[in-house]
């Protein structure tokens, strides 16, 4: 191998190598991402539950108010 054709090898392992470290870390910022959001999805749904359940309650609340003041 001459001198020239090493170098060549060399910077072309060295590219290759680069590229490998920037997509991992690409690839490890989407998922950390990923995870975040779907924290929040799942945060935000608990939220929701439990919005779904205090009006559940409330119209409870609403329909035995209104059937004790039609039965006077």
């Amino acid at each position: 191998m001459t001198v020239r054709s090493l170098s060549a090898s060399l910077a072309a392992m060295m590219l290759v190598g680069t590229l490998s470290v920037g997509c991992s870390n690409k690839a490890e910022q989407a998922a950390t991402r990923a995870e975040d959001a779907a924290k929040r999805a799942e945060s935000a749904a608990s939220r929701v539950e439990a919005a779904a359940q205090r009006a559940e309650a409330a119209a409870e609340k609403c329909e035995r108010l209104f059937n004790k003041s039609t039965h006077k």
